[in-house]
């Protein structure tokens, strides 16, 4: 069963850390919606997330960055969408961009891994007592709503990780938009929390998925 720790807790941060460290499972709040985190150094650890969420194997695991500086360890960056990077990160964008040789197999099989850096301080403070990376995704059981705040997360999660962060209710309340760097245009492969027009008024061209 999970512990909850208040976000306020002077011994949340090093909690999270600890259970991370040994392979477990953390649930924690970000800007958009409560997410489940494990090292992405240990394919046992990414295992565990799948397994929590009853997660199709088929489906990558995003990565949350402490901050853009971490960037070059897991994936390329794609001249075109280093823009968006400057302008929406910290945020609620997710990157789709080709990956580098250490991002694990099980978190992402094919060439390409999404990454963020959350627009939450205290996301942000756990990612980087944690390593500055964690593969992080919704905190919800699959095919089930997500989670924003610590009781939903309880709810759905709590006889299946370690700890879960109460850090109050999400800002955002949805996910984050995923923009596909990988191709050109660039592709929107989820639309949420920021703005489908805003990227536009970015970047110009935009695709979306054929049939829309």
């Amino acid at each position: 069963m999970a512990q909850i720790i208040s976000a306020s807790h002077p011994s949340a941060l090093r909690c999270a850390a600890e259970v991370i460290r040994v392979g477990g499972v953390v649930a924690f709040p970000t800007d958009t919606v409560y997410g489940v985190g494990a090292t992405p150094w240990l394919d046992s650890a990414i295992q565990r997330l799948y397994t929590v969420k009853a997660r199709p194997d088929s489906k990558a695991i995003p990565l949350l960055l402490a901050s853009a500086e971490h960037l070059e360890k897991v994936a390329v960056l794609v001249p075109s969408c280093a823009q968006v990077i400057d302008l929406f990160w910290p945020g609620a964008l997710t990157l789709i961009l080709p990956k580098t040789s250490s991002v694990s197999e099980m978190v992402s099989s094919g060439p390409s891994v999404a990454v963020r850096v959350p627009d939450l301080a205290l996301a942000r403070e756990i990612i980087e007592v944690s390593g500055g990376i964690l593969a992080v995704t919704s905190a919800n059981v699959s095919g089930r709503p997500s989670s924003v705040n610590a009781t939903d997360v309880y709810e759905q999660l709590g006889e299946s990780v370690e700890l879960i962060i109460d850090g109050g209710p999400c800002r955002h309340g949805i996910s984050s938009t995923i923009l596909d760097c990988t191709v050109s245009p660039p592709m929107l492969r989820r639309r949420g929390a920021v703005p489908e027009a805003t990227l536009r008024s970015v970047l110009g061209r935009i695709e979306t998925p054929s049939g829309e």
